[in-house]
């Protein structure tokens, strides 16, 4: 992984009839930042210079595809239903200009405490201290609600404790100011935390079809997976199920076919290496990267080039 961040740094470097595009995406230490850089430094040998741009939240990230201030970034597919809908946080503000350009990864997620705090089991937070609010990341609201769902649960069984967003969460956490995080599994922060407390865990919840259906009536296009433990995987002590969405690579309407070609070009080329410095991108196959998301627009660009490798699109 260190090369290919070091290659996203040294892609000033590259030739100037290279191809300069933008990928916005969360703050460092963020699962989203990690995969974006480490994109960069994957695409740059196959001419596409690529500039990491930290934005404050979902709302942020798209609106700088809708204002072409910037050409890619990555996002929860429920967040770009969200936001083509005007829903939620984008409520009265839908953005018509968001395209699908492929599937990375799946991404579990959850909730997750101090190992010394004894809890195994979603529904011990009852009570408890849980990060809430998120005014820089309200796409947190739903997700958090969907896990504590799994566990019985509701924000009104919990004492929240508001934070801006991910990372002041997971540092309330280490602090002992809340009793559970939410974070993605695999990122970068919870690594960190769990070094400063001596050990954290992800909390179990149920995975039943009730539970699908209370997880799916607040974001339809979240879905249980079974997550084994995996030296990156910190705070995942046994195979478990857990609330996952898709993550995607996006484009702004303004970014043209070619680029969007050519970034396709580049991940399909580069997805060994992508996966071999951030495990989570193991999961990238650009022969499944071609989904029917309800409620998404596909890029002209990438709906040519999956229809020309004759890959055909898979249902959710």
């Amino acid at each position: 992984m260190k090369q290919l961040l070091t290659a996203a740094l040294l892609s000033l470097a590259v030739p100037v009839n290279a191809q300069t595009v933008s990928i916005a995406t969360l703050p460092q230490g963020s699962v989203w930042n990690t995969m974006g850089n480490v994109i960069a430094g994957a695409v740059r040998d196959d001419g596409v210079r690529m500039v990491v741009q930290p934005y404050g939240g979902n709302l942020a990230m798209m609106q700088a595809l809708e204002q072409d201030l910037a050409e890619f970034s990555i996002n929860d597919i429920n967040d770009v239903i969200a936001a083509a809908q005007g829903i939620d946080h984008y409520d009265g503000q839908a953005l018509n200009d968001l395209r699908v350009v492929a599937k990375l990864n799946p991404l579990p997620i959850g909730l997750y405490v101090r190992t010394d705090s004894g809890m195994t089991d979603m529904s011990e937070l009852e009570g408890k201290r849980v990060s809430s609010g998120w005014d820089a990341f309200p796409l947190a609201n739903s997700h958090v609600a969907a896990i504590l769902s799994t566990g019985g649960l509701s924000y009104d069984d919990v004492t929240g404790v508001p934070v801006p967003g991910l990372i002041r969460g997971s540092d309330d956490l280490a602090s002992g100011r809340t009793d559970a995080a939410f974070f993605a599994v695999g990122g970068p922060k919870v690594a960190e935390v769990a070094a400063t407390v001596d050990g954290v865990r992800f909390l179990a919840g149920a995975s039943d079809e009730a539970a699908l259906e209370r997880i799916q009536a607040i974001r339809p296009a979240f879905y249980f997976s079974e997550v084994q433990p995996a030296p990156f995987r910190v705070g995942v002590e046994e195979p478990m199920m857990m609330v996952t969405w898709d993550n995607v690579l996006l484009a702004g309407a303004h970014v043209s076919d070619e680029t969007v070609t050519a970034m396709l070009e580049a991940l399909a080329a580069r997805s060994a290496e992508m996966g071999e410095a951030y495990p989570p991108l193991r999961a990238f196959s650009i022969e499944q990267a071609y989904v029917n998301y309800p409620g998404a627009t596909w890029h002209p660009g990438a709906v040519a080039f999956f229809e020309g490798r004759g890959i055909a699109q898979q249902d959710l």
